[in-house]
């Protein structure tokens, strides 16, 4: 992919290009490529995702282009924009393979999913990113206080292009946190009838 070329050769090369020619989806991407490709700024609505999303995917691959995807957690709107064409992240200490940070040593190019599942959206992001272990100020803008998570370093990505993926086959899933808004009131309804029948009891056994 050059700078002239449109965003979305990032995810199109000639071999995709050829199946999609091959399968009938093709004109429908030229006309994508045409007007540009996917997106690359972000925008206020891809801002807004973030900072619901505590999880995301994260790919990255060796010089040798052996593929590893990690699973990233924290507290919701822990990944950060940093600016148009910026993210960050801290990455905490895990279970100390440093797989993903090894191949940024030797290939930047990355790219992370994001799935809303209650909502069934899902947003793919590629990019080139650099781990930072020499700028505290940076890791304290990322780091989380109240999160239990130790910050080992920063991760800071360069956005090259980002599309929302349809949400087909995303089956629906609620979190503890989504759902107990919904369910403490009907715990709460289900305590008091359980205290109101036991009070009756109390009486029908005082007059037994």
């Amino acid at each position: 992919m050059t700078d002239e070329s449109p965003t979305s050769d990032v995810a199109f090369s000639p071999a995709v290009k050829a199946l999609q020619s091959r399968m009938g989806s093709r004109p429908a991407f030229a006309t994508l490529e045409a007007e540009g490709g996917f997106r690359r700024d972000i925008d206020d609505g891809l801002a807004a995702f973030l900072a619901l999303r505590d999880s995301f995917y994260f790919a990255t691959a060796s010089a040798a282009g052996q593929p590893y995807v990690q699973h990233r957690g924290g507290p919701a709107g822990f990944l950060k924009v940093v600016d148009s064409q910026t993210l960050a992240f801290a990455d905490f200490a895990g279970n100390r393979q440093y797989i993903s940070a090894g191949n940024l040593d030797e290939n930047d190019r990355v790219m992370l999913f994001l799935i809303d599942y209650p909502r069934r959206q899902r947003i793919k992001i590629w990019g080139r990113a650099e781990v930072v272990e020499d700028d505290a100020g940076l890791l304290d803008t990322l780091a989380d206080a109240a999160y239990k998570g130790r910050p080992e370093r920063a991760i800071r990505i360069q956005v090259t292009a980002w599309d929302v993926n349809c949400p087909r086959h995303i089956t629906r899933r609620v979190s503890e946190s989504e759902l107990g808004p919904v369910v403490q009131p009907l715990l709460d309804k289900i305590a008091g009838l359980e205290a109101e029948l036991a009070k009756l009891r109390r009486r029908l056994a005082e007059v037994s």
